[in-house]
């Protein structure tokens, strides 16, 4: 049968895979998004304007707080016929004149893509993506206006994107004088798109800026659109500063790939690989290089097995090293013998690297004490001896350690002959002794299976046991390393490097790469923008994934005006707010996994995502966040990021469920108050009537039985004793203001009053133990009235008879 390759190239013709190379080119990264704009997030009208709005106000935020200013950023959306045109201006520091072009014309143009550090963008790609869109869907330019700091005259560009050459085509180029431009007289810098858009995704855009607003406390936001009123401000919250300034680290040993170090170690100035690590990598000093290599030194050259004397040898150890040196006087060489003999059968196993150290020492001393020389044949003899010696019984020295990794289950028969065809092993291998961990697996399975049988069983965790053991026991070598250039043209030992870069216990990577929001501008933000009766918010310390550093803080605000129903989640990423594939986002599968009815929420079948009138929010801070496409728009599942977000969301949870069950306690008390407060005066009058006596006094029973704290005043002529008695079980600090309407006289030190408009303010902070009470007593001239307030106490579990 004749195969269609075999055909080819036999028409007319001729040569297919000519005329298919005819058909091939390169494309640029603009003609690749051209084609296929949906991966940024501009696959439809509505979406498409919200991503350019994003894409315009992340811009906006970086260069306004890279410049240290806080942001004042403008965002305006007007009909224009069959279109809309998006406008965004700031007041960051402007863009010079030879950058503008490259900053809005050109994909993959920027300054954070090599910078390990928190930022919201670093591909370079989204402001020039909306500028894509707006000139495919409506074909005219985008508009660009900058100003900067040093400047008085301002820069204006129109210009497209050169979708061959991925390359800013400018159709005008101008300078313009402050009357002459749109833009603010000061510096700053501002765009104008025209696009194919609708508002169908209005409550997007408007919950897009909003949470801008809520994790960017720092910054003032101003939004116009068709069917606005008046514009909709976004205030900064008073006293918040800018984010803390990051700075760029290193590369963490635990987050590179092997293509990547292949790379650095080609281009790197240092010789040695200890110098690479120090000076390429954070975290990484003298002790941690040490480590690395040492690791490395396991995985490319083995470990050598060091041997014991042993007891019962044909030729005594001292004899052997003494046989092998001839024609260095007798009293040289018995004490070279002597001691290396001692100094090898004072220690507990030797490897042939510290044999050859030993001799070395000996030779040394022993050559200044009889003037004798040892040359290096007399050494070589010397280690050659002493090493016969030292592996003359292998199985003997093997046994104790085979015995020990081994249960009490394997009789004496079973370990013993491991032992021995371990020795055979080691024996038929490296003369020095010298295997890696794998090797020396090799050797326990292969003795392992010569021993098994019907009656003898040596399954996997005995054998790794047995590995463990003789691993541990080895030593190793002291071999140097290769250097760097020979590292790097070599992909298997690079591959050696990095895993001993990843098995090294390295510390997490420096945070100052990272600049939260904060716990307590989390809340903040909350608290501005979410009209709440609770607010907590949470801020984890940093851990690390894949060598980035990341953080993870929660927020969660409660009860007030919010809505019920299913809970509001707000997703942000380096402070951007993740508007889509909420359902593709690893904080949405967080949050639905967590039991929420044990936090007070309500949960139908006791997973999903939580009803209630909350808001749930999630920030995580990275120097890399690991997003599941190019648009931005959702968290990949990644576990260690999973596992913060989690303890975020219940760190912030805990609050909520204490403040509900309080809540929750304060109504009963508050009903039970209502009903006590009812039926206490009629059981007076009933008493009174049943036994006729007078109508018992009531006053205070109230606070008595609820163990409330009470505040009683009494007005005898013209002293006046304000009485607080604590009937709980705590210390209480009721913060206590009486307004009278007569100047006060004779306060005590504990007291202070101020004069406004002809009322007095006494101000008291009483600290009354439990089932003790406090007095406040004071004298007034002229007949007066009183209105008391007292903060610091719950007001059901505060009972006031002050009239």
């Amino acid at each position: 049968m004749t195969s269609i390759q075999s055909t080819l190239g036999e028409e007319e013709g001729g040569g297919i895979a000519e005329e298919l190379a005819e058909g091939q080119r390169a494309i640029s990264i603009a003609e690749f998004f051209e084609k296929n704009k949906h991966m940024l997030g501009f696959d439809s009208g509505a979406r498409g304007l919200v991503t350019a709005v994003k894409e315009a106000v992340d811009n906006a935020l970086d260069a306004t707080e890279e410049a240290g200013i806080k942001p004042d950023i403008s965002i305006e959306i007007r009909e224009s016929g069959d279109y809309y045109t998006l406008i965004v201006e700031d007041n960051g520091p402007g863009i010079t004149r030879e950058q503008i072009p490259k900053v809005f014309g050109k994909l993959l143009y920027g300054s954070r893509f090599h910078a390990r550090e928190q930022s919201r963008g670093q591909q370079g790609i989204g402001i020039s993506a909306a500028v894509l869109y707006s000139q495919l869907t409506s074909g005219k330019p985008a508009k660009i206006t900058s100003r900067t700091q040093r400047s008085e005259r301002a820069q204006y560009f129109e210009l497209i994107i050169d979708t061959d050459t991925n390359e800013p085509e400018i159709q005008v180029e101008e300078e313009r004088a402050p009357g002459e431009s749109d833009l603010s007289p000061t510096h700053g810098t501002r765009i104008e798109m025209e696009m194919e858009a609708n508002m169908r995704a209005r409550q997007q855009l408007h919950d897009y800026v909003k949470h801008t607003a809520v994790v960017n406390p720092h910054a003032r936001l101003v939004l116009s659109e068709p069917g606005l009123d008046e514009p909709r401000h976004y205030e900064r919250v008073e006293g918040a500063g800018l984010p803390a300034e990051t700075e760029e680290i290193r590369p963490h040993p635990h987050g590179v790939e092997l293509g990547t170090l292949i790379k650095m170690l080609a281009a790197t100035e240092s010789y040695s690989v200890s110098g690479f690590l120090q000076e390429e990598f954070t975290r990484v000093g003298a002790k941690t290089s040490k480590k690395v290599l040492d690791s490395f030194r396991d995985r490319h050259f083995g470990r050598e097995m060091g041997w014991a004397v042993p007891q019962n040898t044909e030729t005594p150890l001292g004899t052997a090293v003494e046989n092998a040196v001839v024609n260095k006087g007798a009293d040289a060489t018995e004490a070279f013998a002597g001691r290396v003999s001692n100094t090898l059968s004072s220690r507990e196993r030797t490897t042939h690297s510290e044999l050859r150290d030993i001799v070395d020492t000996v030779a040394d001393d022993v050559e200044e004490e009889f003037e004798a020389n040892f040359g290096d044949t007399v050494r070589e003899n010397a280690v050659e001896a002493a090493w016969t010696v030292l592996t003359s019984d292998r199985a003997t020295d093997l046994y104790s350690l085979v015995d020990d990794a081994t249960s009490t289950r394997k009789d004496d028969a079973t370990v013993s002959g491991l032992a021995d065809r371990l020795a055979d092993k080691f024996d038929e291998g490296d003369v020095l002794n010298r295997v890696t961990r794998a090797e020396l697996r090799g050797y326990v399975d292969r003795s392992a299976d010569r021993l098994v049988s019907e009656d003898v069983s040596f399954g996997d965790t005995a054998r790794e046991n047995v590995a463990d053991a003789l691993w541990e026991t080895m030593r190793t070598v002291p071999d140097d390393v290769p250097k760097v250039k020979e590292i790097a043209g070599d992909r298997d030992v690079a591959s050696e490097l990095l895993e001993a870069m990843r098995e090294t216990d390295i510390l997490a990577p420096p945070t100052n790469c990272l600049s939260p929001i904060t716990a307590e501008l989390v809340e903040a933000g909350l608290r501005k923008e979410f009209d709440a009766d609770f607010y907590a918010a949470a801020t984890r310390d940093a851990e690390v994934h894949g060598g980035d550093p990341f953080i993870v803080e929660a927020g969660i605000a409660y009860g007030g005006e919010l809505q019920d129903g299913t809970v509001d989640l707000l997703r942000f990423a380096n402070r951007v707010p993740l508007v889509y594939q909420r359902g593709a986002c690893a904080t949405t599968d967080v949050v639905k996994s967590i039991g929420w009815r044990n936090y007070g929420l309500d949960q139908p079948g006791g997973s999903g995502m939580p009803n209630g009138p909350a808001v749930i929010m999630i920030h995580v801070a990275s120097t890399n966040v690991p997003f599941t496409s190019e648009s931005k728009d959702a968290l990949a599942n990644i576990p260690e990021i999973e596992d913060e977000i989690e303890l975020a969301i219940r760190e912030a949870a805990r609050e909520l469920k204490s403040y509900l069950n309080k809540r929750r306690s304060m109504q009963k008390r508050r009903k039970k108050q209502d009903v006590l407060g009812r039926i206490l005066p009629e059981m007076a009058d009933k008493l009174s009537e049943v036994t006729g006596r007078p109508r018992p006094n009531i006053d205070g029973a109230l606070a008595r039985i609820m163990n409330n704290v009470s505040v009683e005043r009494e007005v005898d002529g013209d002293t006046v004793t304000l009485t607080v008695e604590n009937h709980s079980d705590r210390s209480e600090n009721p913060e206590i203001t009486d307004i009278v309407s007569s100047e006060p006289s004779d306060l005590p030190e504990d007291a202070s009053v101020v004069d406004l408009d002809g009322e007095w303010f006494i101000s008291w902070e009483p600290s009354v133990p439990a089932g003790e009470s406090a007095e406040l007593t004071y004298t007034i001239a002229d007949d007066a009235t009183f209105d008391v307030d007292v903060d610091g106490v719950e007001a059901e579990k505060l009972t006031i008879d002050a009239d």
